[in-house]
């Protein structure tokens, strides 16, 4: 029996031995998985590095989309701001030439009242179509420049001639030679004026 406690003890140390063998290898393992496991940090780390850089490369797309999208919108307005101005351009001066020839034919009426007799029925006759014509200029836009005894301004007047004059002050205008029209606003003939030294 003795024999058989002996080699049961051996059994047994043998084992304890075999465990602890096990026991120092699964320490041996252990710092491999450490160090895998700190290697899956600095994985985990690394791709959560690579993420940020992402986002912040994303985040930069997008900023720099929203910048060009901003860019496009204001092009856009200016366009459509331009396009109409352009379209009420035309609206208000599409007549600009025709006007232009008519007030010819207007300074021609003029001048042929200025010869008409004063209780002439064909001169009254002559002088309603010439108001007439004058209303419809003026709705569609045509006015007269005022000239006569005001401050010369080159925008409006064209001086042909200079004269000394008691009556006005230098610099105004002393006669009006030839009228001149506006359409809405715009100069489309100046009036050519004599002024006073």
């Amino acid at each position: 029996m003795s024999e058989e406690k002996k080699q049961e003890e051996m059994q047994d140390e043998e084992l304890v031995t075999e465990a602890e063998e096990a026991g120092e290898s699964a320490k041996s393992a252990d710092p491999e998985k450490d160090e895998t496991s700190g290697s899956g940090e600095e994985a985990k780390d690394a791709g959560d590095a690579k993420n940020d850089g992402e986002k912040k490369e994303s985040s930069a797309e997008e900023e720099a989309l929203n910048v060009k999208y901003m860019r496009l919108m204001a092009d856009f307005q200016n366009f459509k701001r331009r396009t109409e101005k352009e379209k009420s351009d035309i609206y208000a001066f599409a007549n600009e030439k025709i006007v232009s020839e008519l007030l010819n034919v207007i300074d021609n009426f003029e001048r042929a009242l200025l010869h008409g007799a004063a209780g002439d029925s064909f001169a009254e006759g002559m002088n309603m179509i010439f108001k007439q014509l004058q209303g419809v200029l003026e709705k569609a836009g045509v006015k007269e420049i005022e000239a006569l005894g005001l401050d010369f301004d080159p925008n409006f007047h064209n001086a042909v001639m200079t004269e000394d004059s008691t009556e006005y002050e230098s610099g105004k205008v002393t006669e009006v030679l030839q009228k001149g029209y506006t359409l809405n606003s715009k100069v489309i003939r100046p009036s050519m004026v004599k002024v006073a030294n």
